[in-house]
């Protein structure tokens, strides 16, 4: 795990110690940022389920404004501290040790991305699209948009009023979902 591009370009990431964590590969987070190009500078992210911080870690390194990351897990929070420490990027982040659904409850500033990668196979993610989509405007500004990581065998159409998927990306294992808000 490396950051691939940005001002802290080549530096190594450390894991979360044990198991818990499921990071992505070096390969699918190239080619997510590919998509998004120089759409990151000066956004404002918030990476639910954050585990090691590296994707955010990559958006603060290609030039995102903020990163708000999002963990329940204490060995996790240390890793991304460590991290984002090793990086140099502690300027633009903040840590939450939280759970996502409690975080999400407290609402606040709109993001720009929220990247979304929960525990597999316990459909975590669709409880929190539902929760993104009910409160859409409140998460994401206007062209703000949602990125899902999940298997591609947890993948199902979701009825959401809200956001609306707009484009998929499947590397092996690793699905990328891509929402953004509804057409009025």
């Amino acid at each position: 795990m490396r950051v691939i591009s940005g001002s802290a370009k080549g530096r190594k990431l450390k894991k979360v110690p044990g198991d818990t964590t499921r990071p992505i590969m070096d390969r699918v987070k190239e080619n997510l940022f590919n998509i998004l190009g120089g759409w990151v500078a000066d956004t404002r992210w918030l990476d639910l389920f954050a585990g090691t911080g590296q994707v955010g870690i990559e958006a603060l390194s290609r030039g995102a404004a903020e990163v708000v990351f999002v963990d329940k897990v204490r060995p996790a929070i240390r890793t991304i501290q460590a991290n984002l420490a090793h990086t140099k990027l502690t300027a633009g982040a903040k840590v939450v040790q939280a759970d996502a659904f409690d975080y999400l409850r407290r609402g606040g500033k709109p993001f720009d991305v929220i990247y979304v990668a929960p525990p597999q196979y316990l459909g975590i993610w669709v409880q929190v699209m539902r929760v993104l989509d009910e409160h859409a405007a409140d998460f994401l500004t206007p062209d703000g948009i949602v990125i899902v990581q999940i298997d591609p065998k947890e993948s199902e159409p979701l009825e959401l009023t809200h956001l609306v998927l707009y484009r998929e990306r499947r590397y092996g294992n690793t699905l990328l979902g891509f929402y953004e808000m509804a057409a009025d």
